[in-house]
């Protein structure tokens, strides 16, 4: 559906959501910490106060999604309840007691005429936010958006409309009561699809779009969009167990990463097993997932070395399952498993499993994805657990943010000069 078919009073209605934002925009742009913060922690102390009523919003998400028969991955990342909503109010608190990036000078030097020039953080703008399920979404992106100064306009996904309307009015209420402008956080109250076209070709007042969903959303939001776009895509993360990989530290890693918690994007989704740890890693590290209801595809030697894995066609190892299934491969070395990620990889996350010291680095430097590790799990592909408070999502776009997307990632910098009369002659 184009831009020109939406209904003109949904045409009407987002243009002027987006001309509000970008007013927002320009106060929010010149708010120091102190409103800032205090909204953030009003917002915190009114959603606890209105917990029930934003998640009996959220069951009846749930039900919608249960009766159009929703995989229970998906509905995973819908639910609020539990740790979701406590990491969300912890959330706010935590960006909250970060330093404010707004008006920061990142670098300065003098120019041999005694210019004195430097590099100031500033806020983007106005940011489009398009996501799919996670209605927590809404409350982290306003949090960061919002703290670095930004307005920021939430198109959550159809499935999570009665949560991110509740949730969007608690965020608007709170900055009410303490002077922020309340179109800073603005959230599309529609599912028509045509709303998003409408949106996208929103130049004019919008500076960023930042989508996070599936394949199909990534590839609407690119080929729809006017205004630039960073993706936050699948994550088909690897762990690689070195020759060197002691037993107990793969097991421990590779749980964590794979059955911690599945609907997520950092979650393990292909295993890469240097031959030479065939023997002592991988039917241990398999056994203990197969213990959990893990589905182990595995390539011919894998399945020789493990018979309850099934064997694995082409299409495994590009797969972002958010399931019970990993896809296992047998490599010869590091190049082979570094060649694999390179292939198939989505530039999420990756970690290797090795005693030795020269793979470790050798994997840190040939693997450019936006998070690399060494015997951690990839659980760690966070902004909350990298010290970045919440997170907007995992760019998997290398300009002009690439990882986890804290506050630093929603500014730009400008060029600020100081001189005493200087001319260019």
């Amino acid at each position: 559906m184009n831009a020109t078919s939406a209904e003109p009073s949904l045409e009407r209605e987002i243009v002027e959501l987006a001309r509000r934002a970008r007013e927002a925009a320009r106060e929010a742009a010149r708010l120091g910490r102190r409103p800032k913060d205090a909204w953030l922690r009003r917002a915190a102390e009114k959603l606890e106060a209105a917990r029930e009523e934003v998640l009996e919003a959220n069951r009846r998400d749930l039900a919608a999604a249960a009766e159009k028969g929703v995989s229970g991955a998906m509905r995973a990342r819908l639910d609020l309840a539990g740790g979701r909503w406590a990491d969300m109010i912890a959330g706010l608190r935590e960006v909250a007691a970060l330093d404010d990036p707004v008006g920061e000078i990142t670098r300065s030097w003098v120019r041999p005429n005694g210019l004195r020039v430097g590099r100031m953080r500033i806020p983007l703008g106005v940011i489009a936010i398009i996501y799919e399920s996670r209605p927590n979404v809404t409350v982290d992106a306003a949090a960061l958006c919002v703290k670095a100064g930004n307005a920021v306009i939430l198109r959550g996904g159809s499935e999570a409309i009665h949560s991110n309307v509740a949730l969007g009015a608690v965020l608007r209420e709170a900055a009410r009561e303490v002077g922020v402008p309340e179109d800073a956080v603005a959230v599309v109250p529609h599912t028509d699809r045509a709303a998003i076209d409408v949106l996208l070709r929103q130049d004019r007042y919008v500076d960023l779009v930042i989508p996070r969903g599936g394949p199909a959303l990534i590839r609407k939001v690119n080929e729809t969009s006017t205004i630039p776009v960073i993706k936050h895509d699948a994550g088909v993360c690897h762990v690689f167990l070195d020759a060197s990989a002691e037993p107990e530290m793969a097991i421990a890693i590779v749980r964590d990463s794979k059955i911690r918690q599945m609907s997520v994007c950092n979650g393990l989704e292909t295993l890469l097993v240097h031959r030479g740890a065939v023997r002592t890693a991988l039917p241990h590290v398999l056994k203990a997932l197969h213990e959990e209801g893990v589905e182990i595809r595995g390539c011919e030697e894998t399945c020789a070395a493990f018979p309850d894995a099934v064997p694995a066609d082409e299409a495994d190892w590009s797969t972002e399952y958010l399931d019970k299934i990993l896809a296992v491969r047998v490599v010869s070395d590091l190049d082979e498993a570094v060649a694999h990620i390179q292939r198939y990889g989505s530039d999420h996350t990756e970690v290797i499993v090795t005693s030795d010291y020269p793979s470790a680095q050798r994997f840190v430097r040939e693997v450019n994805s936006s998070v690399v590790g060494v015997n951690c799990s990839t659980a760690f592909s966070d902004g909350q657990r990298l010290g970045l408070g919440a997170e907007i999502g995992i760019s998997t776009s290398r300009l002009h943010a690439y990882g986890p997307m804290g506050l630093e990632s929603l500014t730009t910098q400008k060029f600020v000069l100081y001189g005493e009369g200087q001319l260019r002659e």
